[in-house]
């Protein structure tokens, strides 16, 4: 218990102390452990708090800290039924916990291993999908602000090394992380046998996972087999290994700052969630994959080479993430989010309908007046691209709309002769996602309108026009 105490206290206050000056009790544990919080996470206070618990000592240790600390929690139990009685035992443990404690408990028991074999995981990797969506909801359908899980400094140590063997960037070299979103680790400064001393010191009760000593997973033949070798050749590891990632911390902020710097060169936005990149301004960087990969990372995009080899590809080659898709387009590279559907729907308007409502656009159709030649020619002449007047006898009902296909043409408007609209989308630099979006306005074969963009000549207005029909296009 001595030595959590002093690393509560140093790394609280800043200073080194000498053990043997100092009169170690749970009190002090306590008060370190509030300077803990107040120092490092002070968001925490007055929240409402969930706690993950399994059974074993860290998240008890963790329960009692935040416990005694006065917050307000509940307390978050998987049964994952992967060991028999000892899974219920488990459950039961924390159960008699959270009634001894006076606090709220939810258990939610999963069938990991066939959740595992439908979705191709790993018993480990389901275990963790399974219970972080759970527990996501939890904190949404019980207004719980912050989830907090009793990791600490080994646990980061096993994580770096898991990382460092299977090849990884910066940031996996950096442990975990203590803050994920609204996932908060308070014991990460903390080594494990601390935490063990201190429970023993307060006899503190807890359920030992057996599974913990199988050396059959990676991270336990980590923690068994190659730590106590590292320890061997240096005692002060832990703490070594807090001043490496302390020095990794300080690197990723000095690239974070150069990222963003660099974003407001390279990156322009064109609307929500879609960028614009400079091809010719990352070329020109000392290393075009590294800045790539630190502008891009956050959306999904694992081949790094192939993200690369885009800016010397033919327009229109495109690379996707499972949320975003990147598109060569001329001298430039697009950045646009998957949508979540793809919409491939046929729409189609009977005579007389008025409005034609989707989730994409809204059109209306308004029958006009017959006019005078003067008020015909001004119309003509102010109508906008999301807004046509056609000759209403040209049209045959029901007109139909639909996204554009490989071998459409039409007639531009005041052009004469046809043009394919691959064609036309060429000469209007249109990108890739320009022409996925693109909806066509046909009557029968023909079409009518490239909707929000051209009409089609042979739907114009004339003098001889005696049924005027008006098309406002706008986006839902």
């Amino acid at each position: 218990m001595r030595s959590l105490i002093k690393r509560l206290i140093e790394w609280t206050l800043g200073i080194q102390l000498k053990s043997h000056l100092i009169y170690f009790n749970f009190a002090v544990v306590l008060t370190a452990f509030q300077q803990h919080i107040e120092s490092k996470l002070p968001f925490l206070k007055d929240r409402k708090l969930l706690i993950a618990i399994s059974g074993g000592v860290d998240s008890v240790v963790l329960t009692h800290l935040v416990y005694k600390s006065s917050f307000e929690i509940e307390l978050a139990h998987c049964n994952f039924r992967l060991r028999g009685k000892d899974s219920d035992k488990d459950e039961q443990f924390v159960r008699e916990l959270a009634t001894e404690l006076g606090v709220k408990i939810h258990v939610r028991h999963f069938d990991t291993e066939s959740y595992a074999h439908e979705n191709k995981l790993s018993t480990q990797m389901a275990a963790r999908n399974l219970r972080y969506k759970w527990f996501e909801e939890l904190l949404e359908q019980n207004e719980l602000e912050y989830l907090l899980t009793a990791h600490h400094l080994d646990d980061s140590l096993e994580t770096f090394l898991i990382n460092f063997t299977r090849g990884t960037g910066l940031e996996g070299l950096m442990g975990i992380p203590t803050i994920t979103d609204k996932t908060v680790r308070p014991l990460l400064v903390f080594s494990r046998a601390e935490i063990q001393e201190y429970a023993n010191e307060n006899n503190l009760q807890w359920r030992d996972d057996v599974s913990n000593a199988e050396t059959k997973y990676t991270r336990n033949k980590v923690r068994h087999h190659i730590i106590p070798l590292l320890k061997e050749l240096n005692p002060s590891l832990l703490g070594s290994f807090q001043q490496t990632t302390r020095h990794l911390l300080q690197s990723q902020q000095i690239i974070e700052d150069r990222i963003l710097e660099l974003k407001k060169q390279i990156v322009i936005p064109v609307e929500a969630g879609t960028y614009k990149m400079d091809v010719q301004k990352i070329k020109k960087l000392s290393d075009p994959k590294a800045y790539l990969y630190e502008i891009l990372k956050t959306y999904g995009f694992t081949e790094w080479n192939d993200v690369t080899n885009l800016l010397d590809a033919q327009s229109g080659k495109q690379i996707m993430s499972t949320t975003h898709r990147l598109i060569k387009d001329r001298e430039s590279l697009l950045l646009y989010p998957l949508p979540s559907i793809l919409d491939t729907t046929n729409y189609l308007i009977d005579q007389g309908q008025k409005e034609l409502k989707t989730r994409q656009f809204i059109l209306r159709i308004k029958e006009l007046e017959s006019m005078s030649r003067e008020r015909h020619a001004e119309l003509v002449q102010t109508t906008k691209n999301n807004e046509i007047l056609v000759d209403g006898e040209r049209l045959v009902f029901p007109l139909r709309i639909r996204q554009w296909q490989n071998g459409d043409y039409f007639y531009p408007f005041g052009m004469r002769g046809k043009k394919k609209l691959s064609k036309f989308f060429k000469d209007e630099k249109y990108s890739l996602i320009d022409k996925e979006t693109t909806w066509i306005l046909c009557s029968g074969h023909e079409i009518v309108w490239v909707i929000g963009k051209r009409m089609d000549d042979r739907f114009k207005v004339t003098e001889n026009t005696k049924k005027i029909i008006q098309l406002k296009y706008c986006e839902a």
